[in-house]
């Protein structure tokens, strides 16, 4: 089963996480949400949840950083 682990503003933040947690090889999709046209959902197996959490932790607080 896929969980929405984040909820990205617009498609280049999503394609930059997306791209991310797929080098770090998770499996990833990304979906538009239905309730705003320029949000994107990040989503991977729930199997790996927790271990995504981790590394999604490391990518935001680094885009934080470094503009």
């Amino acid at each position: 089963m896929w969980t929405v682990i984040y909820i990205a503003p617009n498609a280049k933040t999503a394609e930059r996480i997306e791209d991310r947690l797929a080098g770090e090889g998770f499996f990833v999709k990304v979906r538009q949400t239905n309730i705003a046209k320029q949000q994107y959902e990040i989503l991977v197996p729930e199997t790996e949840l927790d271990e995504v959490q981790e590394v999604l932790k490391e990518i935001l607080h680094s885009s934080h950083r470094y503009p």
